[in-house]
């Protein structure tokens, strides 16, 4: 199909896409070997390292939360295609350090077999690299295996928690223990009214019908077994809270951390009034709702629709989530 899009030739996409980023946040992040987006000015050597890779086209993921705060360096693949293992493993050999470095992968079968060459080649190199994989959909069922669950928008303020940990001199282990009790009340389920498209060829990726949307669909336009007819903002946030709170298992007298983030074609309005209908319907249970995201995050060309995320935040959490960060795209004074 015909496209409308500011762009050159659909060849060169990620490498201007990159460059534009370097360009915009120079004092931020720059670009080395091509395709790794690393922090302008590097963390102390004796703190553990974060790395995390992925497609293009998902933009300001993940390499715009590269800075202060959060990861060391992205490594960026074609669009919505996964970088090859050898290149991660670049990555994981330019940050090498006795304190570690840690590996965050999102559960998708070209980033798991990226990170498994990667991981692969760094043991045979020595390199002490851990691996945290992000499998927080809930859209296979809150008693799904972990393994069928893909990697979506909670990716983003686990990278927060991680980074902060690693920024203060944790160790290896603490961070990872860290990381994994953040994720395990941590949950993300998608709504989408219309399908991305491919921005190199204008090809759509799935299929909803003018009155459907669906809940659950993947980043990709993959399904989720969710198509229904067009609910409100109100209703559909009602269907989403109350699988995400099941899946978190919070509870009236918790704290948490609400997200709506835009899957590239819907409205800030929009999702300012989703945001206000999730964030009442939690008042309501008696969860105490701490400061939120309303942007995007993680995205995919044209979809429109948007990921709610919802984490349970303990007292360290918190702290994690408000100490200071400066990247491209996530800013706090701390």
């Amino acid at each position: 199909m015909a496209m409308k899009k500011f762009m050159n030739d659909p060849a060169n996409l990620t490498a201007e896409m990159l460059e534009g980023m370097a360009l915009a946040y120079s004092n931020k992040v720059k670009i080395v070997n091509e395709r790794i987006v690393v922090r302008a000015q590097p963390k102390a050597e004796d703190k553990v390292a974060l790395i995390c890779f992925g497609g293009t086209g998902h933009e300001p993921a993940m390499h715009g939360f590269v800075g202060e705060g959060m990861a060391d360096a992205a490594v960026a693949g074609d669009v919505f295609a996964a970088p090859g293992g050898p290149k991660v493993f670049e990555a994981l050999e330019m940050f090498n350090r006795p304190a570690g470095v840690i590996l965050l992968t999102l559960n998708h079968n070209g980033d798991r077999m990226a990170a498994r060459k990667a991981l692969r080649m760094a043991e045979k190199a020595g390199l002490n690299v851990k691996e945290i994989v992000v499998a927080e959909d809930i859209a296979p069922g809150i008693d799904a295996d972990p393994e069928d669950r893909r990697g979506l928008g909670g990716s983003i303020p686990l990278m927060k928690v991680i980074g902060a940990a690693c920024e203060e001199g944790k160790s290896i282990d603490e961070v990872l223990e860290i990381g994994n009790n953040f994720h395990a009340g941590l949950a993300t389920l998608s709504v989408a009214l219309k399908v991305a498209t491919h921005p190199q060829n204008g090809a759509e990726i799935g299929a909803l019908a003018d009155d459907e949307m669906e809940i659950g669909m993947g980043q990709h336009g993959e399904g989720g077994g969710g198509v229904m007819k067009v609910q409100t903002a109100d209703e559909t946030a009602k269907i989403m809270v109350e699988r995400l709170v099941a899946a978190t298992k919070l509870q009236s007298g918790d704290k948490a951390l609400l997200i709506i983030n835009g899957s590239g074609a819907t409205t800030t309005m929009e999702m300012l009034i989703c945001y206000r209908a999730a964030a009442k319907i939690l008042a309501d249970m008696g969860i105490t709702v701490v400061d939120g995201i309303v942007d995007e995050l993680l995205t995919v060309q044209e979809m429109a629709g948007f990921q709610m995320t919802l984490a349970k935040v303990c007292p360290t959490c918190e702290a994690y989530l408000k100490a200071r960060a400066n990247t491209p795209y996530w800013t706090c004074v701390g």
